[in-house]
């Protein structure tokens, strides 16, 4: 996999999972802002075009339930949101041939630039995340709802492929905003930038901030003893961390296997910032 640039800022995403409930409220949110569009008659639709129904729903983050797969008064489950993880070596980038997706913002956002995608998913095939989804239909909103747009989001057509981009016209306003009150955009305070699913969610399992920023918040919590990455024996490094004390929670986030022992489980993913 080719090299990629360092960032000064790297805006990352801590969840903790002991306090997410799997309420929903981070992937309404981000439906919301990003113009995603209600999806009921989605699959019928498809169906009488004869595309496949398997990738049928658009969503840019994903709440998976996980189990210990134990029995009775042992048996424990989890709640795993899931965006982009906008990896620090993201494959994704690397396969595309018309960097309709690229890594080369400060703050190390991997972008999706709609108009160069043509829909050949080598993105998608690439992603150990499956964060990447593509549009088999034209989006339809309910009457009114056109009005409710987010702005400064723009509506995919069918054909391309579409991913969470840390709300990233949430960024844009907090520069311009702190260009306004005379401040260096390029030194945010914390929560002047904040993705909408962050936003939403009721219990504050999710935080989000610059990883290397000592003021921002995330700069501790990635350093949890408890703090893990998904599938980061891949050598992704994604921006996205995990917090849980429970030992079975971060080895499943690991793709951990029983057959391998305890050295092959790296244990302990936080405590670095890229």
């Amino acid at each position: 996999m080719a090299g990629f640039k360092e960032f000064n800022i790297r805006w990352s995403m801590v969840v903790d999972i002991d306090k997410c409930t799997g309420c929903g409220a981070c992937m309404t949110a981000c439906n919301k802002e990003n113009n995603i569009a209600p999806q009921e008659e989605a699959k019928a639709r498809l169906e009488s075009k004869g595309f496949p129904t398997r990738f049928k729903k658009i969503e840019w983050l994903t709440i998976y339930e996980l189990s210990n797969g134990k029995q009775g008064g042992d048996h424990d489950t989890a709640f795993l949101p899931r965006p982009c993880m906008q990896c620090g070596m993201p494959s994704c980038v690397s396969v595309c041939p018309a960097i309709a997706t690229d890594k080369n913002e400060e703050g190390g956002i991997v972008s999706q630039i709609y108009p160069r995608c043509f829909g050949c998913r080598y993105c998608m095939a690439s992603c150990p995340y499956h964060a990447r989804v593509f549009n088999w239909d034209q989006p339809i909103f309910p009457e009114g709802m056109e009005k409710q747009l987010t702005p400064n989001v723009s509506v995919r057509s069918r054909g391309v492929v579409e991913k969470c981009n840390f709300c990233h016209h949430r960024l844009m306003y907090a520069k311009d905003a702190a260009r306004v009150a005379g401040e260096d955009p390029e030194k945010l305070a914390d929560g002047a930038y904040m993705p909408a699913c962050a936003e939403a969610c009721p219990t504050g399992a999710i935080s989000f901030g610059d990883v290397k920023n000592p003021e921002h918040e995330v700069h501790e919590l990635a350093k949890s003893p408890y703090a893990f990455r998904l599938l980061e024996r891949l050598g992704t490094d994604p921006q996205v961390y995990y917090i849980s004390k429970r030992e079975w929670v971060r080895k499943q986030g690991d793709n951990y296997l029983e057959s391998e022992g305890a050295a092959a489980h790296g244990g302990n993913g936080g405590g670095q910032h890229g």
